[in-house]
């Protein structure tokens, strides 16, 4: 009975590109509305510009982050044949490779001899040795077009937050878009938490800080129009 192989990991995470995207968007569009609010103009251009910069900056976030995923994709299917074709080629200075990354890893004596030798026998897994040991790269392959979608989707969500007080026309606009925008990086800082080792209520700290920074010196920048 024939053994099936391993399936093929799915792919990178999105938690960067999520997190990435959720930030830039709340504190560009926020930007946007402490810059104008400083300069003391009307909500509708508040609502035109928070507007142009979520589709203009954020289509432009993820056709970077696709482009940028893309050339990484590339590199690793370049990489990929060149081996596979060494692999083929010359399979005792693989073997010697692969012996020397096990040794690297901490396996040796009879453990090391025969970790080479079962690895040597399949090409595909001296591919992913080595592809992993000598070029530092994972299995799984990036996904230029899931990447863009999930910085696009996480820049209009956390980007539309800051101009809700103007679209639904609250009094006291601006403060609201301000709470609501700091309330955005918490709870960005929160939810990145859940992948590190950081408690939440630091990691939502630390991002509302950064956040707050970026806010504070655009509503400064704007305050000067009004002079």
């Amino acid at each position: 009975m024939t053994q099936a192989s391993p399936a093929k990991p799915d792919g990178h995470g999105h938690l960067r590109d999520i997190i990435y995207g959720a930030l830039d968007g709340s504190v560009t569009t926020f930007a946007i509305v402490a810059g104008v609010a400083g300069a003391g103009l009307d909500p509708f251009v508040i609502l035109a510009l928070g507007f142009a910069n979520l589709f203009a900056d954020g289509f432009s976030m993820a056709a970077g982050n696709y482009s940028g995923t893309k050339a990484e994709l590339d590199d690793l299917n370049r990489l990929r044949r060149l081996e596979a074709e060494r692999i083929a080629r010359d399979p005792s200075g693989v073997r010697a490779e692969l012996h020397d990354i096990l040794a690297a890893k901490g396996l040796s004596d009879d453990t090391l001899e025969a970790a080479t030798g079962q690895i040597a026998r399949v090409p595909r897994h001296s591919l992913a040795m080595i592809l992993d040991g000598t070029h530092g790269l994972a299995a799984a392959d990036p996904h230029p077009l899931k990447a863009a979608f999930a910085t696009f989707g996480a820049f209009l969500a956390a980007g539309l937050v800051p101009l809700l007080p103007f679209i639904l026309d609250v009094p006291e606009a601006f403060p609201v878009a301000a709470v609501l925008t700091l309330a955005t990086f918490f709870a960005i800082g929160a939810y990145k938490s859940r992948w590190s080792l950081a408690s939440w209520w630091r990691s939502g700290v630390e991002t509302t800080l950064i956040g707050g920074l970026a806010a504070t010196i655009a509503y400064a920048v704007g305050t000067i129009f009004t002079l």
